[in-house]
């Protein structure tokens, strides 16, 4: 227990992983790299704190960003082929492509904070960084929660934990936004990532964002320009019933049964009209479809066969920001 001003008493999350035991930790500094060395007293361990513990003025993490993976060289320390902590001898892989596992999070926290790492780094627990057992350091891997979908990338620069129930051991920092700590530990699937394949697909992704920028700004700039005056445009009028009785009518004149469709714009470019319809299928998730004639491509939404679907519709497509959408029929 650790007690806080105002005599508030909080519960310390003592963790279980690399610092369970009494706060065990791989100690390269004294090992040689081989081994772990239990520090279970501040006057018998190399660290100042006999337990770890949660911080007790912590900052806020929840924007601390993702380690960016880059290729590094292998740690000076903490890469033996083996190593043996509390008589079990575990073995460093050699290459860490394509390592995929599911298994318990735990993490640690105040106790090593600012004492170096197996990898000879400080540890820093606002930082996105993490221990495991065999992936050789550093080694960049994606930690996704599997309960609640959240994922982190961390930089692993550290040796445990050492409870055979456990899979990661997570610095303070991606602990909090994969929302772990109130547990203290947490379901996780750990994917090591290629710091080559990974910035290859980040260039990939920024060379087509202005690509894709330059379109929705083409797109829009003409629907702008050609929306108000198709909107003035004469439209087709209702049928009138044969027999002289007043037929039950869909919307705007239509009739039941009838197809129709929400114009949303009529553009001059079939590269910009059928631009428009896949962001539109994208943003409301509804058929979209492109008619032509020898000067403009409309861009229309449906179809519909039931009016109860047109003013939910419409909303969706404000919200978007196609306000000035009308209905037409199928023929138009």
């Amino acid at each position: 227990m650790r007690a806080l001003t105002g005599g508030l008493v909080v519960t310390v999350l003592l963790l279980a992983g690399c610092a369970g035991g009494g706060g065990t930790r791989y100690d390269s500094a004294s090992s040689g790299g081989e081994s772990a060395t239990a520090a279970t007293s501040s006057s018998t361990g190399r660290y100042s704190m006999a337990k770890d513990a949660y911080p007790d003025l912590p900052p806020d993490v929840s924007n601390v960003p993702d380690a960016v993976p880059r290729v590094e060289p292998r740690a000076p320390s903490g890469n033996r082929e083996s190593y043996e902590v509390w008589g079990k001898t575990y073995h460093v892989l050699a290459d860490p492509s394509g390592y995929r596992n599911q298994g318990v999070a735990s993490w640690y926290g105040e106790k090593f904070h600012g004492y170096t790492t197996a990898s000879g780094e400080i540890y820093d627990m606002y930082k996105m960084t993490a221990a495991h057992r065999s992936l050789p350091l550093p080694t960049y891997a994606r930690v996704s929660n599997v309960d609640n979908g959240r994922s982190v990338i961390v930089k692993v620069n550290d040796r445990g934990p050492f409870h055979s129930d456990r899979e990661i051991d997570l610095s303070y920092a991606a602990a909090a936004r994969l929302d772990i700590l109130g547990n203290g530990t947490g379901r996780v699937r750990v994917e090591a990532i290629d710091p080559v394949a990974w910035q290859a697909e980040q260039r990939s992704v920024a060379s087509r964002e202005p690509e894709r920028s330059a379109t929705t700004t083409a797109v829009a700039a003409e629907a702008h320009q050609v929306t108000n005056e198709v909107a003035t445009m004469p439209r087709q009028p209702p049928p009138v019933p044969s027999t002289g009785e007043t037929a039950p009518a869909m919307a705007n004149g239509h009739e039941p049964g009838e197809h129709i469709y929400l114009q949303v714009a009529a553009l001059g470019s079939m590269a910009n009209a059928q631009a428009l319809k896949a962001q539109l299928q994208d943003e409301i998730s509804q058929p979209v479809r492109v008619t032509s004639d020898t000067s403009l491509h409309r861009v229309q939404v449906g179809p519909l066969t039931d009016s109860r679907l047109l003013e939910p519709l419409r909303d969706k497509l404000r919200r978007a920001g196609y306000a000035q959408a009308f209905v037409v029929n199928g023929a138009q």
